[in-house]
């Protein structure tokens, strides 16, 4: 029996990245259980949340008539069956997304009504041929679904289940007259989300979006950063401090916590120890199971779509101290997390 108790209980588990520290790290599903299902779509967030993850990720982008709705990027082709639908043959065009030239087919080009009639596919195939079976079954969720989703299942399970989105290239979206941060905003304030202690994380790469939404909206944010490219810091205790003034965490790429030492894992860094410091909570991405995507040393097998042991890498960030960790994989996480 869920009772008001026990849900309280679970939000604030959910919602105190300290507390979790404190007890356990956070599992977010990254794009769902998206290494067994397509990702963002409901059944790959309903096999998370099956598998016992605490948060669902959805990536953010905007339609033509304003909706946010959850692709992994504007641009379709991969995610979707666009590309054979003869309808929207013409809709094909080349974009300058970031600085990078893509040619396809954009969110920004279709009304939410006309992505409805798409469905989701998986876009590593080859790597995943036991998601690509579910090809064609789940249409393109928006934002308030997912966010109804968590909600039910948090009353089904009795365990509070957040939302981590991601805002995707804000800065474009911005520049064509879809800015999200206000959309997404209102969005969280309509559902309750828009508190220090709502289930919620809002992600970023982008550092000006993340300043903006801080004037919109009281939910937690996260700068994200990779190993190379504009979103690597020096990681100093000053660039953290930085961070902090705007952001509540940090989402490092996971070999900038632990280090790949002669195709194995090495010691830890000193990045969790520095963003505590900092006050920043810290949630690396993105562990998958697949073998290509892990040092030398945990790999295992020959073929691409073969699993290689990524339950070593998550007790590793574990260990690390970190505040959550995102994976393809959440039952993998969730296993690592709280070994029989």
């Amino acid at each position: 029996m869920i009772t008001r108790r026990t849900l309280a209980a679970a939000v604030t588990f959910a919602a105190s990245p300290a507390l979790a520290q404190k007890t356990r790290p956070i599992v977010i599903a990254h794009r769902g259980a998206s290494g067994e299902r397509p990702e963002h779509t409901l059944m790959a967030y309903k096999l998370a949340i099956e598998q016992g993850c605490d948060f669902i990720e959805p990536d953010l982008v905007v339609t033509k008539d304003g909706h946010l709705v959850v692709r992994h990027e504007n641009e379709i082709a991969g995610t979707t069956d666009v590309a054979s639908r003869p309808e929207f043959a013409a809709r094909k065009t080349e974009k300058l997304i970031d600085g990078q030239k893509i040619t396809g087919w954009f969110t920004e080009d279709f009304t939410l009504a006309e992505l409805k009639t798409l469905r989701a596919r998986e876009r590593l195939p080859q790597i995943r041929p036991g998601s690509a079976k579910f090809d064609g079954r789940d249409a393109i969720p928006t934002y308030q679904e997912v966010i109804d989703l968590a909600k039910a299942e948090s009353r089904r399970t009795g365990r509070t289940i957040g939302t981590y989105p991601e805002m995707k290239h804000p800065t474009y979206f911005a520049g064509i007259g879809l800015p999200m941060e206000q959309r997404l905003a209102d969005t969280l304030k309509k559902n309750g989300l828009d508190s220090r202690t709502a289930p919620v994380f809002v992600q970023c790469f982008e550092v000006a979006p993340l300043k903006a939404f801080m004037g919109l909206s009281k939910a937690r944010r996260v700068m994200l950063i990779g190993q190379t490219g504009a979103a690597a810091p020096t990681k100093t205790p000053e660039d953290l401090k930085a961070i902090a003034a705007f952001a509540d965490g940090l989402g490092p790429e996971w070999p900038m916590v632990v280090d790949v030492v002669d195709g194995g894992l090495g010691p830890p860094t000193k990045l969790v120890d520095l963003a505590h410091a900092a006050g920043l909570a810290v949630h690396p991405w993105t562990v998958r199971a697949e073998s290509q995507f892990l040092p030398p040393k945990l790999k295992r097998g020959a073929s691409p779509a073969d699993h290689g042991d990524a339950e070593t890498l998550c007790r590793a960030l574990y260990a690390a101290g970190v505040d959550g960790v995102f994976s393809d994989f959440p039952g993998l996480a969730v296993k690592a997390r709280n070994p029989a």
